[in-house]
C-alpha cells in the first residue's frame, strides 16, 4: 500500500506565498511522475502542475510563472511553492503520484488534500 500525505497548507493573503509538501511511503519500487492537484467548491480536480522523475515540469497556465514544483527523489517528496497567491487560488490541493511497484504494475495514488485559503 502507498500513502500520499500533504501538509502546508492554510490562511494566506493575497499576494502572499505558501510552501506544500507531499511525502510518499509504502513499498514500491519507484514513482514516476508526481504532481498537483486542485478542487474548488463545485469545480472539477484540475492538474496545477506535475514533474517527472528526471525532474521535467508542465504547469497550467494560470499558475506559470507563480508557482514552482519541485520533487526529492531521495525522500520521495515533492513540493509546491506558491508565491503571489490570488483569492482565485483557494482550493482542496491534492497530491498525486504515478507509482511503479516491484511487479512492474503503474498505479496513481491521491493524498486526503490540504486547503489553501487566500483571503483578506
Amino acid at each position: 500500500q502507498v500513502q500520499l500525505v500533504e501538509s502546508g497548507g492554510g490562511l494566506v493573503q493575497p499576494g502572499g506565498s505558501l510552501r506544500l509538501s507531499c511525502a510518499a511511503s509504502g513499498n514500491f519500487f519507484s514513482i514516476d511522475a508526481m504532481g498537483w492537484y486542485r478542487q474548488a467548491p463545485g469545480k472539477q480536480r484540475d492538474l496545477v502542475a506535475q514533474i517527472t522523475s528526471p525532474g521535467s515540469t508542465n504547469y497550467a497556465a494560470s499558475v506559470e510563472g507563480r508557482f514552482t514544483i519541485s520533487r526529492d527523489n531521495a525522500k520521495n517528496m515533492v513540493y509546491l511553492q506558491m508565491n503571489s497567491l490570488k483569492p482565485d487560488d483557494t482550493a482542496v490541493y491534492f497530491c498525486k503520484s504515478l507509482v511503479r511497484h516491484r511487479t512492474g504494475g503503474l498505479f496513481q495514488y491521491w493524498g486526503q488534500g490540504t486547503q489553501v485559503t487566500v483571503s483578506s
